[in-house]
């Protein structure tokens, strides 16, 4: 499982990375993705993290 952010659309709201920081984190103010592969045991967080984005910036690919 990879996921992406849209930049384009990213309002950087920090709820990512304080949901799921094994694979979003800040920087500046647009969220990025830090582990190029989602960790197994961030799968469900990463996908609710995903559903609750405020903007759905993130894209989940399985």
């Amino acid at each position: 499982m990879k996921a992406k952010v849209n930049k384009d659309v990213c309002i950087g709201c920090n709820l990512c990375a304080d949901n799921c920081p094994e694979v979003f984190q800040m920087q500046g103010e647009l969220a990025v993705v830090i582990a190029e592969t989602v960790p197994s045991e961030a799968e469900e967080t990463c996908r609710e993290t995903a559903q609750n984005c405020p903007v759905e910036a993130i894209i989940i690919e399985e």
